[in-house]
């Protein structure tokens, strides 16, 4: 065998290891959902792949045996091969005379690592990187049919590793599971590479929150409720209908302590263009009842299947809370319509203006996603701008109050009796 035979054996091992190693690499970093679309898409050995993916136990041990095989095999021909066809041409020179065989070896093996570094596992593994999803399905009919051969070998591997990890209190390898924090990364990483419009990655983000919203953080409290007396007359019902603009109006007994159901103004509004009797008894409707602890997605569940697509919010001790509406669910989902006065920005805080007025009731999630705030205080209790002044402050809040938090100065300008009407929200180094 001449140099240029030895060489080329050596190359050949070399995209053997390239091969491994690349492999090796695409199936772990494989992301489940790509793959599975492969499947259905009929990627040929996307099907494949897969079982691979969900059995590590299975291709793990057989591409580590095939790269133990190759570098055993490069070292032992490296060394004693091409080792032995280099010397003469070394010892040509007459100062590596002496030591021809050693410098011969050691350029060999210099040569031999550098071309595995590169060749066999950087640049492999670089491609398996970008296109793990199309690089698993393309080698995993080699490797399935690898792994059958060395099914002995990689028994022995396994049941020893097993062993090992067994001594540590590791009995099996988890399988994989997307938490929500990937989940959020990836919309991140979506909308980041233009994938997502920026509007798509909100809507995204607040459904994903929308489990853990409980349903007195969209609802309509009962101090801003529209309601009727059942006993009102038939110049109060007029009024009532001809002022509020909702299409439903709440029923009480007594006062708005005491909601005893719901009417549809249409109802109403035939009575009156009939010119007879009036009666609210008539057209009394009982709503869903609902605890406010529960979550805005189960809330939307239960309104999906309600004719009147409206909920009353109980507090634990039976309290009249508010009102909640399938409407109030979809704009915590595509966001809240704009509220007089407010201006909160709809771009990225380093993109937004450095000073706006804000409505006391915009969504704290909103403001914490606008203004870049990971935390509040009281994190839970409160669900509104208002709250969060007040959780600030740790009293009610007159007009001119200032506080800083998170980088912000917030300054009430107005008050509506006890309640925050309209916040000035400016960065601290403007507000200075």
């Amino acid at each position: 065998m001449n140099l240029l035979s030895a060489f080329l054996v050596i190359l050949l091992l070399v995209v053997l290891n390239a091969v491994f190693a690349m492999g090796e690499l695409a199936l772990v970093s494989v992301r489940r959902a790509r793959l599975a679309v492969l499947v259905r898409n009929g990627v040929p050995g996307a099907t494949q792949a897969a079982a691979l993916a969900e059995d590590p136990h299975r291709f793990l041990p057989t591409v580590q045996v095939g790269i133990t095989l190759v570098s055993i095999i490069e070292g032992t021909f490296g060394g004693a091969k091409i080792g032995h066809l280099l010397t003469p041409y070394v010892a040509r020179v007459p100062w590596f005379a002496p030591f021809a065989s050693e410098i011969a070896l050691g350029v060999t093996v210099v040569a031999i690592t550098y071309l595995m570094l590169v060749l066999g596992e950087l640049v492999p593994k670089q491609l398996a990187l970008r296109r793990p999803e199309r690089i698993a399905a393309a080698l995993s009919r080699p490797l399935g049919v690898l792994s059958r051969l060395t099914a002995p070998a990689v028994w022995v591997l396994g049941r020893s590793s097993a062993l090992v990890l067994r001594g540590f209190g590791i009995s099996r390898i988890d399988p994989q599971t997307v938490t929500e924090e990937e989940l959020r990364a990836l919309i991140a990483e979506g909308a980041a590479a233009g994938v997502l419009e920026t509007e798509e990655r909100a809507m995204i983000e607040r459904l994903l929150r929308l489990a853990d919203k409980p349903v007195r953080a969209i609802m309509t409290p009962r101090n801003e409720l529209a309601w009727i007396e059942r006993n009102a007359s038939r110049r109060e019902i007029a009024r009532v209908i001809k002022t509020v603009p909702h299409s439903r109006l709440v029923v009480c007994e007594g006062g708005i302590d005491n909601p005893v159901g719901v009417i549809w103004a249409k109802d109403i509004l035939d009575m009156l263009l009939d010119g007879g009797d009036i009666s609210i008894n008539a057209v009394l409707r009982q709503p869903v009842v609902i605890p406010e602890t529960i979550s805005a997605l189960v809330v939307l569940e239960r309104l999906r299947a309600d004719p009147l697509g409206l909920a009353l919010v109980l507090d634990e001790y039976g309290g009249f809370e508010g009102l909640v509406t399938a409407a109030d669910v979809f704009a915590a989902i595509v966001g809240q319509p704009p509220k007089p006065h407010s201006l909160l920005p709809e771009a990225p805080v380093e993109g937004a203006p450095a000073e706006f007025t804000l409505d006391g009731t915009e969504p704290i999630d909103e403001i914490r996603d606008r203004l870049g705030i990971e935390s509040v205080p009281a994190e839970g209790t409160y669900h509104t701008l208002a709250g969060l002044v007040l959780a600030l402050l740790h009293r009610v809040p007159a007009t001119g109050d200032k506080v800083a938090y998170g980088g912000w100065s917030f300054e009430v300008l107005e008050m509506d009796g006890r309640r925050v009407q309209l916040v000035r929200v400016v960065r601290e180094a403007l507000a200075a």
